[in-house]
């Protein structure tokens, strides 16, 4: 078939799906211009720096997992808290039966508008989820957590019976049904999970998440959620040292790491993030045990630091703004990127008319020892 013939071929096939299925059904990747990644942030800078997109993103499916305490919920609550802040509706199925309300609005969660459903089982909570997702309506549904979505046989039969795959089998068919309506919607899902350890394992790590292997391959991002130092004030532990790794990532790329503070009754440290990453990237100036950014003196020592920026929210937004636009994450500098890549700047534009070609300036630069006998130095031609 000649190529005009599989051209017109082609066209008569995609009309003909775009008549049965809809316009959109079938598109070519570079018809047009991809929008910027949607992102709900974490509350933690840090984190949202390891995402690479300046959050969790929208529309997809993220794992929170870790050993018990290590602050997965709270992790969950901020995104929730953060997804409200910007008009967003969110769920949270308590399949654990453990929210407490008060911690969550102490995180700044706005309980009275946040859906929250204590389901009987697995199936019950998964439907639900899938009914809430499709009515289009939310940004965010939370499912703390997998391991306690009970399948319903389970649940009414005796204390000892073998109920081998039955929750790897439903979370299988939830995800199957979920992940494009999720994406329809632009609903982030956040599953939270349990770790346990594997028997006879002699090489590796023998942690395994619970509800089978769906999951992993469903989510866009899977994050390791670890307590590795607690923190004290004088003899009095006051929160933890949180690390999280991000060990799946399809927006970015994987395997970075972030650490952040997670304070008893009050969350994630977002000003102790901001210090931490500020100083880092050079933002803020510390100077033994003094912390200043541009002419102001936060403080001395990183808990008064933490405590001006607590005090002053403008100058914590700036310094925010100010590593997010370094570090070229969030949305809006995602745009700024793509725009600058797709059409340069008229003063671009004017110093690369002015500046010479790749191949003449290189020739230039080349050495005539360099250069092979018979070929001009300059314009690379062969010289007879």
């Amino acid at each position: 078939m000649a190529v005009a013939d599989r051209e017109k071929a082609l066209e008569a096939a995609l009309a003909q799906i775009e008549k049965q299925h809809g316009k959109g059904s079938v598109m070519r990747l570079g018809d047009e211009v991809r929008q910027p990644i949607q992102v709900i942030p974490t509350g933690s800078i840090a984190l949202d720096v390891a995402l690479g997109v300046g959050g969790l993103p929208r529309g997809r499916v993220v794992e929170i997992y870790g050993p018990e305490s290590s602050g997965k919920t709270t992790v969950a609550l901020h995104a929730v808290a953060n997804a409200q802040r910007a008009g967003g509706i969110c769920a949270f199925i308590d399949a654990e039966h453990a929210l407490d309300p008060d911690y969550a609005k102490a995180l700044g969660v706005d309980t009275d508008s946040l859906l929250v459903s204590q389901p009987d089982n697995g199936e019950q909570a998964l439907e639900i989820a899938d009914m809430l997702v499709r009515s289009g309506a939310l940004a965010l549904v939370v499912i703390d957590s997998v391991a306690a979505l009970t399948p319903r046989a389970e649940i009414e039969g005796e204390m000892g019976d073998s109920h081998v795959g039955l929750q790897a089998r439903l979370m299988s068919q939830a995800l199957r049904k979920m992940t494009g309506a999720l994406n329809t919607a632009g609903t982030t899902a956040i599953f939270i999970n349990q770790l346990r350890e594997k028997i006879g394992v002699m090489f590796g790590s023998p942690e395994t998440t619970t509800g089978g292997r769906a999951l992993k391959f469903y989510a866009s991002v899977r994050l390791d959620v670890r307590r590795i130092e607690t923190l004290k004030d004088g003899s009095e532990s006051v929160g933890n040292k949180t690390r999280v790794k991000v060990v799946k990532n399809k927006v970015a790329p994987p395997f970075k790491q972030a650490e952040f503070d997670i304070i008893y009754g009050e969350g994630i440290s977002r000003e102790g993030s901001l210090i931490d990453l500020g100083v880092e990237e050079g933002i803020i100036r510390k100077a033994g045990a003094w912390f200043t950014y541009e002419a102001d003196q936060l403080g001395q020592g990183k808990e008064n630091a933490r405590n001006f920026l607590k005090r002053n929210p403008d100058v914590a937004d700036e310094i925010e703004r100010r590593i997010k636009a370094k570090l070229g994450i969030g949305p809006e500098n995602q745009a700024k990127e793509g725009q600058s890549a797709e059409e340069p700047s008229g003063e671009a534009r004017a110093g690369a008319e002015q500046r010479p070609a790749p191949a003449a300036r290189g020739a230039k630069a080349a050495k005539a020892a360099d250069v092979p006998e018979g070929v001009d130095p300059v314009t690379g031609e062969l010289v007879f």
